[in-house]
């Protein structure tokens, strides 16, 4: 299969809407890496001015007190997910990122906990800035591997959910250079889905990797506009999670 080309500059934000990269859509198989010319070239603006107090992105609405909880059966056993959007926030860059708590019980034992942090921009782009990811053995923190903030030790902050998503789109997700380095690309804006929280149509689907996997190993992610994120499969192995409550505190 023909690999992802993305153009050298991905994301070049300064109180503007992003530019997403358009490009080849990744299938499963695709070796989808970016090559060294991207890595180099990414350098996005980041000017406080241009973002929000809150995310309220229709593909990713995070309002303090809302918890998603999703659960699955994957390679690893009986998985529950729960996705706690805080009233806390965290300056970083000089933006106030809403934090989120992202807890990952696997046949009921605690695997990860994960302070995630996010910000919307004027246009309605949703950045992740970092976090702060610990995992879990026999109830005791055995690696942290993964976490980074925006601004620390060379990491930048990537596009989660564009506030426009077009068939095609490419865009960088999070950036600190072998350790963090996500990406996603928009597969199509007309799926539908069932899950035990409801059916929808018309949903977002994007595939997304990560550029440290050796082979990659691909999601496709749903959501729904109003709702959120609402189901991922995982291409290999054909495991699924998802949504089955949303609790309003």
């Amino acid at each position: 299969m023909t690999a992802v080309r993305i153009t050298a500059v991905c994301l070049g934000i300064m109180a503007a809407p992003v530019a997403a990269c358009a490009g080849s859509t990744p299938q499963a198989g695709d070796p989808a890496a970016p090559s060294a010319e991207t890595e180099e070239a990414y350098a996005p603006v980041i000017d406080p001015s241009n973002f929000v107090s809150e995310i309220d992105n229709l593909y990713m609405p995070f309002k303090p007190g809302t918890t998603f909880v999703y659960d699955g059966q994957t390679e690893k056993g009986a998985e529950h997910n729960e996705v706690v959007v805080s009233s806390e926030s965290k300056v970083i860059m000089g933006v106030s990122c809403v934090v989120v708590q992202d807890t990952v019980m696997v046949d009921g034992v605690l695997e990860e906990d994960t302070s995630d942090w996010y910000a919307q921009d004027k246009e309605g782009n949703v950045w992740y800035f970092g976090e702060d990811s610990k995992d879990y053995e026999n109830g005791s923190v055995v690696s942290t591997k993964g976490s980074w903030e925006a601004g620390v030790d060379g990491a930048l902050p990537g596009i989660v959910m564009e506030a426009h998503p077009k068939e095609g789109d490419t865009y960088r997700q999070e950036y600190y250079k072998g350790e963090a380095e996500d990406w996603a690309a928009v597969m199509s804006l007309s799926e539908s889905a069932s899950v035990p929280w409801g059916s929808y149509d018309n949903l977002l689907m994007t595939n997304e990797w990560a550029a440290l996997d050796d082979p990659p190993v691909y999601e496709h992610k749903y959501y729904a506009s109003g709702v959120g994120f609402v189901m991922t499969k995982y291409i290999e192995g054909g495991y699924e999670m998802k949504l089955t409550e949303i609790r309003h505190d």
